[in-house]
């Protein structure tokens, strides 16, 4: 299994055997931490991995769910930080998921009590990893999520390739299971925009969502062979559609 296949397989998973993972396989997470490249690469980043197979970390499996590790990503407070977040993040879920851990995302479960900081670095997010109890993977088809005609309005007929793209858009994990995401349709280019809501508590890791989904855009694109930039265009934030506003654009480098 690759990134690619992880994205239809992951599920999240919120029960977990509290075993030891190898130094070597920790090793590993850490080094494919370090070649992510983000979303914007000029803001830092550090991750902790919490060793939790004791059940030492009481608080954590309280507030969240009992696993044996947990790993806290940290970030330096900048424009985008919690997309960016969210897009290292879901990366590091699914190459778990490769090696055959689950994962699950804590939003309200940080380290230590008063302590949202690492040297200069915001807190930002936990998630849960370990030897799951039961499967760590499902069906594309047993993931409840929004049919892409709910998603998507096609302004031309989209390519095979774009399918592809749309499909991993849709499989993205959420916080609540929001789907805060709507997609324009071209050819060569989505435009991605946030469904607004009234429900304020349903917003607070939207920006942190979009960066999974748009994690899963990028690892189709590399699969598939395909130039794709995450870019916002200056000429598009005017034109929101009612009840939605714009965030970034896909669009294919020709």
């Amino acid at each position: 299994m690759n990134l690619y296949e992880a994205i239809f397989l992951r599920k999240s998973v919120r029960n977990y055997e509290m075993e030891v993972i190898s130094p070597e396989i920790l090793q590993e997470i850490q080094e494919f931490y370090a070649q992510i490249e983000g979303l914007n690469p000029g803001i830092r980043t550090e991750i902790s991995i919490i060793d939790n197979t004791k059940g030492q970390n009481k608080r954590m499996h309280l507030l969240g769910v009992k696993a044996p590790y947990y790993i806290a990503f940290y970030s330096e407070e900048k424009d985008l930080a919690q997309m960016n977040a969210g897009y290292i993040m879901e990366q590091l879920a699914l190459f778990m998921c490769t090696k055959g851990y689950g994962t699950c995302f804590l939003g309200s479960v940080k380290p230590k009590f008063g302590n949202p900081h690492k040297g200069d670095l915001k807190f930002m997010i936990t998630m849960a990893f370990g030897k799951s109890k039961g499967s760590y993977t499902r069906k594309p088809v047993d993931a409840k999520r929004m049919d892409l005609k709910e998603l998507c309005v096609y302004k031309e007929v989209p390519r095979q390739w774009m399918k592809q793209l749309l499909e991993a858009a849709r499989l993205a994990p959420s916080s609540y299971n929001s789907q805060p995401w709507r997609f324009v349709v071209y050819d060569n280019r989505i435009h991605v925009f946030a469904k607004k809501h009234n429900l304020n508590h349903l917003g607070k890791y939207e920006e942190m969502n979009f960066g999974v989904m748009f994690s899963h855009l990028m690892v189709v694109a590399e699969e598939l062979w395909l130039d794709v930039d995450l870019i916002r265009l200056e000429d598009i934030t005017h034109k929101n559609f009612q009840n939605n506003q714009y965030v970034l654009s896909a669009i294919l480098r020709t």
